[in-house]
């Protein structure tokens, strides 16, 4: 993805621009992608595509990555929010809905689900800039069966916000350097360790109380079934 980047920013003049070079479809359909399946550094992505952009002679190609990015996070999240309702609807739930809790520990879950009680949709935009909180406060509106038309109205500003603030980050790493290239790789580089922020203060931290699901917990850490009753 890097390569990816820094080749498209090395070769922009000579192939017409970041709308040839980056490929807006591209990153569209990157970044659906990276929505659905959680492992796709989707910021790195939109934060290389603003460098390329912005040296770009054409006024307009930071406004079409503002645009396409926003568009594709919003669909993606929609479509995943979508296919993990269905399983939360069932008895026997959806492979969409387990995986998204097998990503999410007991402790995190128990965070984002207090946060939705205290600021419900609105949590939405938050959990778009906080690295690594897009899927727990997913799967806690999921657990609560917010409807999607709710889910929908808080999770447009929130893909809006997310887009400007990768887009931001993008624009400065442009700024500092002539060559695009350069300026793809401090804004990948930056958008990385943002992303793997959480994961060090957690390990600094040590292992939390109930960060972990005990055995015989669910995939969201809580138990599958009731403990027997001793009998008298």
């Amino acid at each position: 993805m890097i390569g990816l980047l820094a080749s498209a920013a090395a070769h922009q003049q000579s192939s017409g621009g970041a709308t040839q070079a980056v490929g807006y479809p591209t990153l569209f359909l990157l970044v659906v992608l990276g929505s659905l399946v959680p492992v796709v550094p989707t910021g790195a992505l939109v934060s290389g595509a603003a460098v390329v952009a912005f040296h770009d002679t054409e006024p307009v190609s930071l406004a079409l990555v503002f645009a396409v990015a926003s568009v594709a996070a919003f669909i993606g999240d929609v479509a995943l929010y979508w296919l993990g309702s269905r399983g939360a609807r069932s008895r026997g739930g959806s492979r969409w809905l387990h995986r998204l809790q097998q990503r999410v520990d007991a402790g995190t879950l128990e965070r984002a689900e207090r946060r939705l009680d205290r600021h419900g949709a609105a949590v939405l935009v938050l959990s778009r800039l906080i690295p690594a909180g897009r899927i727990p406060v997913m799967v806690a509106c999921l657990l609560a069966e917010m409807p999607l038309r709710r889910f929908v109205r808080g999770d447009v500003v929130a893909c809006l916000a997310w887009a400007a603030a990768y887009q931001v980050i993008g624009v400065l790493g442009g700024s500092l350097f002539p060559e695009p290239w350069q300026g793809v790789a401090l804004a990948v580089g930056l958008t990385f360790a943002i992303a793997a922020g959480p994961a060090v203060v957690r390990r600094l931290r040590g292992p939390g109380k109930g960060a972990q699901a005990g055995p015989g917990a669910g995939p969201a850490g809580r138990p599958e079934t009731e403990p027997p009753v001793p009998a008298p």
